[in-house]
């Protein structure tokens, strides 16, 4: 396939209601969308990063800069045959895994489209529905919490997580599992904890949680190795994981017993499916996070959540519980048992509605 023409576009998307985690809170959802064509076919991506560092060093601006001027510019013009060709030609970046990734879901889903195939498909998918989770932000109370909750089991979710933070953890933990005793409920710290706080942690131990998601710092796996000795809860680790050789130094020190796999954190779907493996080698589940995505990055998520080894509930919620109206149809939707449905169109089989994605537009570039 010869690259021909490459689009960028900064949107920004309001959010239903706010969402609040250890980093801040959010009202708005600012992505970048890539748009990649050639020999006829259109390719989709969305590069996640947010607007502020906070989550990760990486920003729309930073993406954009990297994109723009680096990563476009090495397969504009350039025959390319498949996604792991243009991999090659795009190495001597640094870091920098949303900006890649962007271009990266953008390719595979040209590719798939070219074959006439489903992204699930071409990336190994194994289910025609995963089963999904929702993430449910920082509360005011835990009567508030329990509140939402009850709301989002009787939308048909498996899986509940809540955010937590210090101050803001225990009383809400027992405040859910006291009214809801079986359901599978797990916690996200977003690296707000230190090894000072494992009294707080180890009494998380009484409530059954599924896993604790990323309890230390954010580039941390060693001290991750030691706080998992010391709770009999998995520790699941998401920020500290950006690539392959990190999800097995983690495994082999015992930093943690799950990973969450996030392809626009470690550069892609290639690189997720490499970490996919090597879990599935050592006995390690995994599930797929969520960044808040479109439903173009949706798409993909929910795709890659259809592999063998992604034994959890993911954070891949229906498209309402962010945007009132997406930029794709049709919109993702949570049946009542808890399940959503793998697109089987080409690629990542929904349809960009162009009128939407203007509205949503607050810059664009096209390279040709």
């Amino acid at each position: 396939m010869r690259i021909e023409r490459v689009e960028l576009r900064h949107i920004k998307m309001h959010l239903v209601a706010p969402f609040e985690t250890s980093f801040g809170v959010e009202t708005d959802e600012e992505h970048i969308i890539v748009r990649v064509d050639g020999d006829g076919v259109t390719g989709w991506g969305e590069c996640p990063a947010g607007a502020e560092p906070f989550y990760s060093y990486e920003t729309t601006q930073t993406a954009w800069h990297i994109l723009r001027d680096f990563l476009i510019p090495s397969v504009l013009h350039q025959h390319i045959a498949s996604v792991d060709e243009a991999a090659v030609l795009t190495a001597r970046v640094r870091g920098h895994n949303m900006a890649k990734a962007g271009l990266e879901f953008a390719l595979w889903d040209a590719f798939a489209k070219a074959r006439g195939e489903s992204l699930a498909k071409a990336l190994g998918g194994a289910r025609d529905r995963i089963v999904v989770g929702v993430s449910i932000g920082i509360q005011p109370s835990p009567d508030v919490l329990v509140k939402r909750v009850e709301s989002y089991l009787a939308e048909g979710y498996q899986r509940i997580k809540i955010k937590i933070a210090p101050g803001r953890d225990l009383a809400f933990i027992a405040a859910v599992r006291q009214v809801f005793p079986d359901i599978l409920l797990q916690v996200d710290a977003n690296s707000a904890y230190t090894l000072a706080d494992v009294a707080a942690l180890r009494a998380m131990d009484d409530y059954r949680l599924l896993l604790i998601e990323q309890p230390l710092g954010y580039d941390d796996i060693f001290d991750h190795a030691k706080l998992q000795r010391e709770l009999k809860t998995p520790i699941c680790l998401d920020e500290s994981i950006h690539s392959l050789a990190d999800a097995r130094a983690a495994l082999e020190l015992g930093s943690c017993r799950i990973i969450n796999i996030k392809p626009a954190r470690v550069g892609g779907f290639a690189e997720s499916k490499r970490i996919h493996d090597l879990c599935a080698a050592r006995g390690a589940p995994v599930w797929h996070g969520g960044m808040l995505e479109s439903g173009i990055g949706r798409a993909g998520n929910v795709a890659l959540a259809s592999l063998p080894n992604f034994t959890l509930p993911g954070d891949i919620s229906a498209s309402k519980r962010y945007f009132v109206q997406d930029i794709v149809e049709p919109e993702f939707q949570v049946a009542a048992d808890g399940t959503m449905a793998v697109p089987t169109q080409p690629g990542i089989g929904v349809q960009v509605m162009q009128d939407r994605l203007e509205r949503v537009t607050v810059r664009r570039e096209e390279f040709v």
